[in-house]
């Protein structure tokens, strides 16, 4: 097969979940009131932070930043895939892939940065309690945001620009529902050499780093809860990292669990279940854990939807 740099009409194939036309509604349907369940999750979250100002506070302004973030996630790879089921195609454009790639790269990398901010400021919120309104002020909060967006945009760019730098051969198979890094840049004909150990090196410094400051974070929070006297002062303490601890073991418990699985697995179309944990069940899920364990969300959702308390 004959190498060739792609151009803007060359096409890729997503295999998705399954070849079988009788599964598609199935399919169809399913991801559909997942993407609507999750966009009008992290919206009410949004809504409910935004409304009420007892909720403008640090933790909350992070919280309403996942939530945008979240939406971005999952907007990046359903609506192609519900479009190619609808029209009964796997096509898409060599810059349909690259911009895909590009973006989910962001927004997932930004994921990951604003769950470790979270867990900072938990972290100072129960273990120096008294300086938290001096260390998490405003201009720090201001700064970690842009901080992690401009980090998160160069780390996409360059990752895009280096797949530009590959030639590929005829058979154009992506054994995702979407265009994934690692499996586009596995179709070059060239060499790829360079391209993996970049994303290897920032996989480890920019997914690795956060998750040792997580770890870190919550083993001093843990640390200073079991040190507190009263049963009471401890569930307390606990109930206020509680639902972001939930929250960011299900990000990395599902994002390695995908790594692995997919690793181990042979078949396209588990690969491709396997990332759908990842991408789609976890920003879906995020909404309910946190208003499900929150009493501050859930009463201002009341008051902004206009709910008796």
């Amino acid at each position: 097969m004959e190498p060739g740099n792609l151009t803007g009409g060359s096409e890729f194939l997503l295999l998705g979940f399954s070849e079988e036309p009788e599964l598609q509604p199935l399919i169809f349907g399913l991801f559909l009131s997942m993407y609507l369940v999750t966009v009008l999750g992290n919206l009410l979250i949004i809504l409910a932070v935004s409304s009420d100002s007892h909720l403008h506070t640090p933790m909350y302004f992070f919280l309403c930043n996942l939530s945008s973030v979240d939406i971005c996630v999952i907007s990046t790879t359903i609506p192609k895939m519900l479009v190619n089921i609808l029209t009964q195609s796997r096509v898409i454009t060599y810059a349909g892939c690259i911009t895909q790639i590009y973006f989910f790269s962001l927004f997932a990398v930004l994921d990951d940065f604003l769950l470790t901010v979270m867990a900072y400021d938990r972290f100072v919120a129960i273990c120096h309690p008294l300086h938290y309104m001096v260390v998490m002020n405003p201009r720090l909060c201001g700064l970690l945001v842009p901080v992690s967006w401009i980090t998160s945009i160069l780390h996409s760019l360059l990752e895009s620009l280096l797949l530009l730098l590959l030639t590929f051969c005829t058979e154009l198979e992506i054994p995702h529902f979407f265009c994934e890094l690692s499996q586009m840049a596995q179709l070059a004909c060239s060499d790829n050499f360079l391209n993996n150990m970049v994303m290897y090196f920032l996989t480890v410094l920019l997914g690795g780093g956060p998750l040792v400051g997580i770890i870190y974070s919550y083993s001093k929070i843990v640390s200073s809860i079991c040190a507190i006297p009263s049963a009471q002062g401890k569930y307390k303490a606990f109930s206020t990292c509680a639902s972001h601890l939930s929250v960011v073991s299900l990000f990395y418990c599902s994002s390695i669990g995908v790594y692995l699985g997919s690793a181990a697995s042979q078949s396209s179309h588990s690969s491709a279940a396997a990332s759908a944990l990842y991408t789609v069940v976890t920003p879906m899920l995020n909404p309910f854990t946190y208003s499900l364990r929150n009493k501050d969300i859930k009463g201002a959702l009341k008051r902004s939807l206009g709910w008796q308390l």
